[in-house]
């Protein structure tokens, strides 16, 4: 699958050169991704490939609390990655322990980044559908908590994107693994005249690492 050319940009960076860490700052490093997230990045490779060789969908889930900025950059950059990659079987969903909206400043991050996004339900918690190639179904996506449809009831790899969900769910029903992988909330901008470049930088820094994690899985690593 050929993706929109600024999302094959930035998946193909992540194969080596300047680290992007969990804040979006650069660091000098040649693997792509920040001097300790390489162990629990390891760990989701290691769940997909089993599944994988075990002959069964790897499906992931990526849970913030509010499953409004994070988790759901985390979910499009993934399965992204995975298509980029050419790793089949892989099913990436998002949740919260609330729900709430996917939140405007991450829409025009995921814009600015190369997915398509267009809202298709104005609600409160308006839904969109998020493509990152032309052919395909589109993501659909609203914010949902982690156990809400149309997420798995079981058998998944539970991703915490933020240390305050993880605190908040020190058991994630379902699950078959959990993986710590947090990253600095870009809420922290709203309101200061700096939300582009902070969400934007954030965007940017789980998108390599998910071309981290599927660029591995391809290869075996």
């Amino acid at each position: 699958m050929r993706l929109f050319a600024g999302l094959v940009g930035l998946l193909d960076g992540s194969l080596g050169g300047t680290s992007i860490g969990p804040s979006g700052g650069s660091s000098g490093g040649g693997t792509g991704v920040a001097p300790g997230r390489e162990e629990s990045l390891g760990r989701l490779v290691e769940f997909v490939q089993q599944r994988r060789d075990s002959g069964e969908p790897a499906r992931l889930v990526f849970i913030c609390t509010h499953n409004s900025r994070r988790s759901q950059m985390a979910q499009f950059w993934a399965q992204a990655a995975a298509a980029h990659f050419g790793v089949g079987e892989v099913e990436c969903y998002s949740g919260g322990t609330v729900a709430t909206e996917l939140n405007p400043h991450a829409v025009s991050a995921l814009r600015g980044c190369g997915f398509q996004v267009q809202m298709k339900v104005p609600t409160d918690n308006p839904v969109y559908e998020v493509r990152f190639a032309e052919e395909g179904a589109p993501i659909v996506a609203f914010s949902k908590a982690y156990s809400d449809p149309p997420n798995p009831r079981d058998g998944y790899c539970a991703v915490m994107t933020c240390s305050d969900a993880d605190e908040e769910c020190p058991v994630v029903a379902g699950a078959d693994l959990r993986v710590s992988l947090p990253y600095e909330d870009p809420k922290v901008a709203d309101g200061t005249g700096r939300e582009g470049e902070v969400y934007a930088e954030r965007c940017r820094a789980i998108g390599v690492e998910m071309g981290w994690v599927f660029a591995r899985v391809r290869s075996g690593a």
